[in-house]
């Protein structure tokens, strides 16, 4: 059966876009399709993150995470200064506010060396050197870490697979999707396509993809929407460097944070809330195929058993700011309510196993002509070329 396409890209957030970029940079003149729902690229995930391009602090030596983050690291700053787009290795301060966090603290200086980094570590008088602003029993310097604006990032990418001949559709949902013999048939609405393989970067909707296709996971995506405020652009030169607190061993999500944006405002956030749609930016989007899916899930309920209390937590800090400012003002004082000013909240797809497990690793699903990225967790956005690269070599073989 002859194809009409070589390689079908399902999502055009920054893994697709990568990896339709670097397939074919691997292989010049075969016919790529890029097929995303919404009318732009980078709608989601990609678009509503923090900009922040990782060095690979907290992630177990020798996983996926710290070796794709590690090489998405230099890959990233280098793909922005070779196309012009803005990029700056700022730095990450990783503050301790008490004697717990500090012990915490000494783990991780050791885990960033053997994830390759030099970190530095700095007294409480060295930190307030460094930042007068801010304030701690002492604090990890990762030179390493940057931002960057992924949203421009993925539009550069996709602009270069089209000039290498690929073709992106938008408002192309999939609806139907079939591996057959000899190749993979794709629906979207009364468009039909036809492909020699597929990849599934679809992010929030990736493991409805490989269901779609007749696969069965032992994993389901559970969104959890990340809330930000921004701060007064009087306080756009507060910090010199992202002030990270030191996170909980326990829990996925790293804490709010400062986080200077590459257009030199100041966010804060994020927190972590249970959403209510798979694509629900704030407390009045709700979706009943969503939360009915999430509720039949028995993952789901044992992940309920044994976060409820910091779920409870987070929602009280998303309802009233003055948890969240709290949260802040532990290493930064001066932030008073009035300067938590609105922002976007984001939804990070978090896979979570039958057991009720955090996935923290990447998870790929493979049949003959089809690579589903079923789990991308941050950091997503900084690894994508090697993600791109590693899912290119897998189509290889």
């Amino acid at each position: 059966m002859a194809a009409n396409y070589d390689l079908i890209v399902i999502g055009a957030g920054i893994l697709g876009a990568a990896t339709a970029w670097q397939y074919l940079q691997h292989y010049p003149g075969q016919r790529v399709l890029v097929l995303e729902k919404e009318p732009a690229p980078a709608a989601h995930q990609t678009g509503r993150n923090s900009g922040v391009i990782h060095a690979g602090v907290y992630y177990p030596p020798g996983s996926l995470k710290a070796r794709y983050c590690r090489m998405g690291l230099e890959a990233t700053v280098g793909f922005c200064r070779a196309q012009n787009l803005p990029v700056e290795q700022c730095g990450k301060l990783i503050v301790a506010t008490d004697d717990a966090e500090a012990g915490r603290l000494e783990a991780l200086l050791e885990r960033c060396r053997q994830n390759g980094l030099s970190p530095e570590f700095l007294g409480a008088a060295e930190l307030k050197k460094t930042e007068p602003s801010i304030r701690g029993v002492g604090a990890m310097l990762v030179r390493e870490t940057g931002i960057a604006d992924y949203s421009a990032i993925t539009r550069r990418m996709l602009e270069l697979a089209s000039l290498a001949g690929a073709s992106i559709c938008y408002r192309a949902p999939v609806t139907a999707l079939e591996e057959r013999e000899g190749g993979v048939r794709v629906v979207t609405g009364e468009r039909q396509y036809l492909s020699e393989r597929l990849v599934n970067c679809a992010g929030l909707m990736a493991d409805r993809l490989i269901r779609l296709q007749g696969l069965s996971t032992d994993f389901q995506i559970v969104p959890f929407r990340g809330e930000y405020y921004q701060l007064p652009a009087r306080y756009n030169g507060l910090v010199r460097h992202l002030i990270y607190p030191v996170p909980d061993p326990a829990l996925p999500f790293l804490g709010v944070h400062l986080t200077r944006m590459i257009d030199g405002s100041v966010t804060v956030g994020p927190n972590a809330v249970l959403a209510m749609a798979r694509e629900g930016y704030g407390w009045r989007e709700f979706n009943f195929k969503d939360m009915a899916e999430m509720m039949g899930y028995p993952g789901f309920w044992s992940l309920g058993r044994r976060y409820w209390r910091t779920g409870l937590k987070e929602c009280r800090d998303s309802l009233f700011r003055t948890g969240y400012l709290k949260a802040v003002q532990k290493y930064c004082p001066q932030i008073q309510l009035q300067d938590l000013l609105p922002y976007r909240s984001g939804v990070r797809a978090q896979a979570v196993s039958r057991k009720g497990e955090l996935l923290h690793d990447f998870k790929f699903v493979q049949t003959d002509r089809t690579l589903h990225l079923g789990n991308a967790p941050s950091p997503a956005a900084t690894s994508a070329i090697p993600i791109a690269q590693a899912v290119v070599e897998r189509l290889g073989k």
